[in-house]
């Protein structure tokens, strides 16, 4: 047997063992041991140690890598991959105190918002293994700060997303609704409550959420209207994990009811046969390709429903996504992963060509893994 085959064996047999000892809970074995492989093979074929980086990723796909890798180890109880942040180029930054973050960030503050959320996530990990990860928490507030400081009354509200101030768009400002509510359940500061708040009184009345109850990309400059662009999946998560910690915070289920909307015009809007499926994903070749970004946000959807559940004390709602994270993970495993682990970005069928093949695809299917060996059936 090949190295590698009897590296993953062992993965695989470590993973069951760990799970079958009890480190967590209801989760599936069998779904978290793929997840570890995917995972693996992440950072073997794509992950560069001497740049801290994943070759052809971008900042924020990056950042949302090195989330889901904490995020696992959370899930199984490893620690496969606990050096990996700190001797990253965003564990660097984190790690120096005097670490320039505008000119870091380079002025976008939807990125930012991806590194708060790694940040945040990284130091739960290492609180959870008793290590400090404080300066992670003080570089996520001193980011956060930054975005807070973007809110203007253009529009009515919402933060901008860049410094260019050419755009106010949804996922910027759903991911201030999560970082400020979850922000507030970190710290008890009133005024990360005040500003998830606000930001959910400003985007519910923006006109960004159309008719069909999924977020379009964003509004247009000068007329404040919906841009009619492209409802990605992502932004119809990312909303609802806000909306989960803000019903944390408060206990308004009413948020629950809002959060719901959208999660399920996604399951009815932007699937086929149960599959979720951007618009520019395509099997055969020849036709249109997500882009990098877009490659990414299938997974982010699923992680962010499960943020969404982790917050969620009804076991009726957790049901009512279960079927459906476990159908991700199914399709994930006979679709888009190869034998070698890595995955692609089409899933809802098998690929004629048409799936890209990069770290952000290999990210969003481990995304998936993870939220099924959460909360889909076992």
């Amino acid at each position: 047997m090949a190295l590698i085959e009897l590296f993953r064996l062992s993965t695989f047999l470590a993973v069951i063992a760990t799970l079958h000892a009890g480190v967590v809970g209801r989760q599936c074995a069998t779904t978290l041991s793929n997840a570890t492989l995917i995972a693996n093979q992440l950072q073997f074929h794509y992950y560069n140690d001497s740049t801290g980086r994943y070759n052809n990723g971008r900042l924020w796909t990056d950042a949302s890598s090195l989330e889901d890798l904490h995020n696992l180890m959370l899930s199984t109880g490893n620690d496969d991959y606990h050096n990996v942040a700190d001797s990253s180029y965003i564990g660097k930054a984190a790690l120096d105190p005097h670490t320039d973050w505008m000119k870091f960030l380079n002025g976008s503050y939807d990125d930012a918002q991806w590194v708060i959320l790694a940040l945040w996530k990284i130091a739960d990990y290492k609180t959870a293994r008793g290590r400090d990860g404080s300066a992670y928490i003080s570089s996520a507030a001193k980011i956060y700060d930054m975005v807070a400081g973007q809110w203007d009354d253009a529009c009515g509200g919402g933060v901008w997303s860049s410094t260019d101030h050419t755009y106010k768009n949804a996922i910027t400002n759903e991911q201030f609704l999560l970082t400020s509510a979850a922000g507030y359940l970190r710290t008890n500061n009133g005024t990360y409550l005040e500003n998830a708040e606000k930001e959910w009184t400003w985007l519910s009345a923006s006109g960004m959420r159309g008719s069909s109850g999924l977020f379009n990309d964003g509004l247009k400059l000068g007329s404040c209207q919906n841009n009619g662009r492209t409802t990605w999946t992502y932004n119809q998560a990312v909303v609802a994990s806000g909306l989960g910690a803000l019903y944390a915070a408060t206990r308004n289920t009413s948020l629950l009811d809002q959060a719901e909307v959208s999660l399920d015009a996604t399951i009815s809007s932007l699937t086929y046969n149960g599959i979720l499926r951007e618009s520019c994903d395509l099997a055969t070749s020849g036709g249109t390709t997500c882009d990098h970004d877009q490659q990414i946000f299938k997974g982010i959807w699923t992680k962010h429903v499960q943020y969404y559940l982790d917050n969620v004390d009804d076991a009726s709602r957790i049901t009512k996504y279960s079927d459906f994270l476990g159908s991700q993970h199914s399709y994930v495993v006979k679709y888009a992963m190869n034998p070698a682990y890595d995955v692609g970005s089409v899933w809802y069928a098998a690929n004629e060509g048409g799936s890209q093949w990069s770290p952000a695809a290999s990210a969003s299917g481990l995304e998936a893994l993870i939220s099924a060996g959460k909360y889909g059936p076992c």
